[in-house]
């Protein structure tokens, strides 16, 4: 990942624990922040590893997929897997491949902070009880969050967003490509520890040596 990703990503982390950073080129406080970063992000692979391991046979047959992203570790889920069509209700067959994540951010990542998101396709909704996707996509990805607070995850470490039909991934012109969009995304974010922006002091000695 390069100097710039980290830096975008530290200023995302940062903003989500409601945290304001002020990033000066060259200064030891920022360094020490990317490289504080990088350290994490290495940690973060070796989860995936773990993942990749755990979810197997999931990743074989395209329910799940993982990467690495300026935002965290991704974890995404093909929508079926976890919801009938149009439902916001998890399937029960779906529930031992979240334990199988619920374990791994249990025991490997017990302190990083969690994000659900949830996607849809730009098919209108029609036979639903859902007004709009934004709804559906909102009230998906609670319901997992409320799974994994339900199997011990901490709530505060849990956040959930519904981003319905607006943050596609592929085309929604063919079949293939609109069940791609259609997702739940689990992103477990780098452990970085909230800290207060330097005193005018502190930054006026940085930019004086």
């Amino acid at each position: 990942m390069s100097k710039k990703s980290l830096v975008l990503l530290i200023v995302f982390v940062f903003l989500l624990n409601g945290c304001a950073i002020v990033l000066q080129k060259g200064r030891r406080s920022d360094i020490e922040k990317i490289k504080k970063l990088e350290g994490e992000l290495e940690a973060l692979q070796g989860t995936k590893s773990l993942l990749e391991e755990r979810l197997a046979q999931e990743i074989k047959d395209k329910q799940v997929r993982l990467a690495m992203a300026e935002k965290g570790l991704v974890i995404t889920f093909v929508a079926e897997v976890l919801f009938d069509s149009g439902k916001a209700r998890l399937r029960k067959e779906s529930l031992p491949i979240l334990d199988k994540v619920v374990r791994i951010l249990q025991e490997e990542v017990p302190e990083n902070k969690i994000g659900i998101e949830g996607h849809t396709d730009n098919e209108p909704i029609r036979f639903s009880r859902w007004k709009s996707n934004w709804e559906l996509s909102a009230q998906r990805a609670l319901s997992v969050l409320t799974y994994l607070e339900d199997q011990g995850i901490s709530p505060p470490r849990l956040a959930a967003i519904g981003y319905g039909e607006y943050q596609p991934v592929a085309s929604n012109d063919t079949t293939g490509g609109k069940q791609l969009n259609r997702r739940v995304e689990i992103v477990i974010l780098p452990k970085t520890a909230k800290e207060p922006v330097e005193e005018f002091e502190d930054f006026e000695e940085e930019e004086l040596k």
